[in-house]
């Protein structure tokens, strides 16, 4: 979603647009690297060795598990910039025309997660396994979000927290508790089947927490009207005690994760076992870990821009293009590698069973991280040209439909 604002209000740049268009180059910034992050977890899904766990601390090794771990940051980024982008766009909208626009984009992401990232991830459409995941929930924020934007500052600030600090207090409830509204509870809370048998459709993000850090990003949006020294403060504020309450909550190992940590045989491991906190859903641990630094990240990228990181203003800028172009690409490489390797490629058109998602991988199948890298630095490069003409036609041209792309 477009980000613009008044240029006295905040460092931004023109985008070359009608008069009085800017973005934040910030947020473009923090979420074109969050992008580039989010591809190598999805480069290691297609290429990694089917079935393993990345921060099962028995099975796994120190870099897979912080290769995995620095993922982590991407989808509460995601989901808190949603929310600041359409405060944001209130400046070239009325709330009602924000809202309008906020339900249309969310069913367009819902039908684009159950149609086109569907076919991306497993090329066929037989549809035997549906999972939902970030555009499905995204589309969902947005929605709700809709109707949060027209409560009270007090009351939306509310909501979120409630949302994100109280949701883990439901832990303890199963979906088979609530009866007949069984599959309501998986959409809402814990992730499930929601339908089961020849064709099976699972949800992996339960909506609760992430409508939380959505409605969070939308309030947090306020601070891009103050002058920088205050906005760069709080944002520096703010962030420092996210993470300062992450250590010592996590520390207590009373609340806010369902999963304690454990001293495990080194330092090292028990740093890794301190840092595994859950992500399906997000526990409360999870989000002070990730929303913490990326608070800080904002108030550095704040000041302007630094000359290594201006590439990645490009993925930042059209970052639902990139999303969708690189799946297809990561899927259409693991094809050409299990032909060359295997000759045969009929398993990377087949996923019958959540067991073989997002296709049936061939005996042997994994590459290990060092190719895992090389792989996911090349889908980057090749997606940098494109995301680079797409940000300018997007920058040129004012079509409704560039919105929703």
């Amino acid at each position: 979603m477009d980000t613009t604002t008044a240029p006295t209000a905040v460092h931004a740049a023109s985008d070359g647009g009608p008069a009085g268009r800017f973005r934040l180059e910030s947020i473009d910034l923090l979420r074109g690297i969050i992008i580039v992050i989010m591809a190598l977890d999805h480069v290691h899904d297609f290429f990694g060795v089917p079935g393993a766990n990345p921060v099962d601390l028995a099975t796994t090794t120190a870099p897979l598990f912080f290769t995995r771990w620095i993922t982590h940051f991407c989808a509460p980024v995601f989901f808190l910039l949603t929310g600041t982008g359409a405060f944001l766009t209130l400046r070239r909208m009325t709330k009602p025309e924000l809202s309008r626009f906020l339900v249309t984009r969310g069913l367009w992401l819902i039908v684009l997660e159950a149609v086109v990232m569907r076919f991306a991830l497993q090329f066929n459409f037989d549809y035997q396994v549906t999972l939902l995941i970030v555009l499905w929930a995204l589309g969902w924020a947005m929605i709700v979000l809709a109707g949060l934007i027209h409560l009270p500052a007090w009351a939306l600030v509310a909501v979120g927290v409630a949302m994100v600090a109280g949701h883990n207090l439901l832990d303890g409830i199963a979906p088979a508790a609530f009866g007949a509204l069984e599959p309501l509870w998986t959409v809402l809370h814990v992730p499930g089947f929601l339908v089961t048998g020849p064709h099976t459709v699972f949800v992996t993000y339960p909506l609760v927490p992430w409508l939380g850090v959505t409605a969070l990003g939308y309030a947090l949006g306020n601070v891009y009207a103050w002058d920088a020294g205050r906005r760069q403060a709080w944002l520096l504020r703010l962030g420092l005690g996210l993470v300062v309450g992450f250590v010592m909550l996590r520390l207590l190992n009373i609340y806010g994760d369902p999963f304690p940590w454990l001293v495990q045989r080194s330092p090292p491991w028990t740093l890794m076992s301190f840092l595994d906190t859950q992500k399906y859903p997000p526990s409360l641990l999870f989000l002070l870990m990730t929303l913490g630094p990326a608070l800080l990240l904002l108030r550095a990228f704040d000041a302007g821009t630094p000359r290594v990181l201006r590439p990645a203003l490009a993925f930042g800028k059209v970052p639902l293009f990139f999303y969708g172009l690189h799946f297809y690409l990561i899927h259409l490489l693991a094809v050409v590698v299990c032909y060359v390797g295997y000759g045969d490629v009929g398993g990377m058109f087949r996923s019958p069973d959540l067991g073989h998602f997002p296709f049936t991988a061939p005996p042997g199948w994994g590459l290990g991280l060092p190719w895992i890298y090389a792989i996911w630095i090349g889908v980057v490069l090749a997606l940098y040209p494109l995301c680079c003409w797409y940000a300018g036609l997007k920058r040129r041209r004012r079509d409704w439909w560039l919105s929703y792309l």
